[in-house]
């Protein structure tokens, strides 16, 4: 934890490394820690509900910074499994497409990924709270409708490959603020030629906030039960 105030003056400003879970919402995390610190809070950058790893919450006079905040880099692992698109281009989607995954050697892949690297256009997936025209584009997955979607410009800083074994692509990325690691993950299947889809996700920094020093969740009353005291 980094205080911006005195010692657990929560409304002084406070910045909280939560680790949050898989299944459960960034606005869960935020919900809980609101109840616990009884002030404001905001965050500098939600993650999915599948996803796990680092969310930054803010308490107090330190959410002014949340801007300042989202536009730190973040880092990521994630496993793309090729040959396979979903509605969602993630593992929580209904699989719309299936295709056979070409012999790859590591070498095919790696030099596929190379052109992800620098500034890239991406274009947000439908499943997502980006506003087109005013409207939540997830709203409008939700009932079928697909709609245009304009690219936006982001840098991946960093790309490389931990692990392949066909048809899995595990990865870590280190990447601009607005970054969808699941448009990247659809990106590269339809580059190789098979489609993908992100199967999991975990961020693993943010700035210099690494997940190895997050806070767990459950762990949360009995740190701040003696906050008060």
């Amino acid at each position: 934890m980094e205080w911006l105030g005195a010692p657990y003056d929560f409304s002084a400003g406070a910045i909280l490394n939560i680790f949050k879970p898989e299944g459960k919402t960034s606005f869960f995390a935020v919900k809980r820690v609101r109840y616990l610190t009884k002030t404001k809070v905001g965050h500098a950058g939600t993650l999915d509900p599948f996803a796990s790893g680092v969310l930054l919450i803010l308490t107090g006079k330190a959410t002014k910074k949340s801007a300042e905040f989202m536009d730190l880099p973040k880092w990521y692992t994630g496993v793309i499994e090729l040959g396979k698109r979903t509605n969602t281009d993630d593992v929580t989607g209904e699989i719309i497409e299936q295709n056979d995954v070409p012999e790859l050697t590591l070498s095919d892949v790696e030099s596929v990924i190379q052109r992800f690297i620098g500034e890239i256009d991406q274009i947000p997936p439908m499943f997502s709270a980006k506003k087109v025209n005013g409207k939540r584009l997830y709203k409008l997955a939700r009932k079928g409708v697909e709609i245009e979607r304009k690219p936006h410009r982001v840098n991946i800083y960093e790309l490389k490959i931990l692990q392949f074994s066909n048809p899995f692509l595990k990865i870590e990325v280190n990447c601009s603020k607005g970054t969808y690691i699941r448009s990247l993950a659809r990106d590269i299947g339809d580059a190789i030629g098979c489609g993908g889809f992100l199967k999991s996700l975990t961020r693993t920094r943010v700035g210099p906030y690494a997940v190895e020093e997050s806070l767990k969740l459950e762990k949360l009353p009995d740190l701040f039960s003696g906050f008060d005291e």
